[in-house]
């Protein structure tokens, strides 16, 4: 996966200035496809999470991936639905460990399948 080749080093180690880079990189129809629907979107982030423990990293290193990604989105995307709305509106009015919590239940919400 092309996420894997930019954020994650090959040491493993991830680095959290890249994700901004990536995101803004992706291609805009997918980026489209993705964010136009919540559980398109939820479903997507499920599947990074997925490939992101298979190569090892923990709850925490996905939090802080999370609170990147959901600060770009924030800061670079309309939202496209309600719940996007919702998550930008509490994401721009939360203190940083607020939003590092919040990153915590986007990961939670992600990877249960209902």
């Amino acid at each position: 996966m092309a996420e894997y080749n930019h954020v994650v080093e090959k040491d493993g180690e991830v680095n959290l200035d890249k994700v901004s880079d990536t995101i803004s990189k992706m291609d805009s129809g997918k980026k489209e496809q993705i964010l136009q629907n919540f559980t398109e979107f939820k479903t997507y982030l499920g599947k990074r999470i997925e490939l992101a423990e298979t190569i090892g990293l923990n709850e925490e290193h996905l939090a802080r991936i999370a609170e990147k990604v959901a600060g770009y989105l924030a800061n670079h995307e309309e939202p496209r639905n309600s719940e996007e709305k919702l998550l930008q509106e509490l994401w721009k009015v939360g203190t940083q460990e607020e939003q590092h919590k919040l990153a915590h239940l986007l990961v939670k919400l992600a990877q249960s399948r209902d």
